[in-house]
């Protein structure tokens, strides 16, 4: 059976946010493992996170770039920023962002620079209001840029035309 490579994996960014390093205490002392969040995009408008366990780095990373890639959503962008602002909340995690001028760059640290970036968002302003957890912060910055509506989606939900929801 010949293996099928599906050419959009190929141009993916993958991005590490965060490794964790966990212990067990077994009888014999300590067992360390590892869990990686990793972000995976193709820089169009696809992305998705996921995370990985195991006892290498590696192997967490690689479990983690698998997971993100089964769990891929697509974002609603206008050029190369988004359409609106909006505010995502994820337990303690709270992340808002607001469009930005063409030439802004990407204001964002950390978790939501990685999702960003990946999702090909090249002028946002954001900020991290609540926890700082990248777990968090990761899954509440999805939530907010799933949230987003171009102004045609929403024409198109209400039956009329751009122009007079604009």
């Amino acid at each position: 059976m010949a293996s099928r490579i599906d050419a959009s994996t190929l141009d993916m960014k993958e991005r590490v946010v965060a490794i964790n390093r966990v212990s067990k205490t077994v009888k014999g002392g300590r067992v360390m493992k590892f869990s990686a969040l990793v972000v995976v995009g193709d820089g169009k408008g696809t992305v998705g996170f996921g995370i990985g366990k195991a006892g290498e780095v590696p192997d967490a990373i690689r479990k983690g770039i698998e997971d993100a890639k089964k769990h891929m959503t697509k974002i609603s962008l206008r050029g190369a920023t988004i359409p609106h602002e909006i505010i995502g909340e994820f337990g303690a995690g709270k992340v808002l962002m607001k469009p930005a001028a063409p030439g802004t760059g990407v204001i964002a640290g950390g978790p939501v620079r990685a999702i960003v970036e990946c999702v090909g968002i090249s002028d946002i302003r954001t900020k991290s209001l609540r926890s700082n957890n990248p777990c968090n912060v990761v899954r509440a910055t999805l939530a907010g840029l799933t949230q987003l509506r171009t102004a045609e989606e929403v024409a198109a939900v209400r039956g009329k035309s751009v122009s007079e929801i604009l």
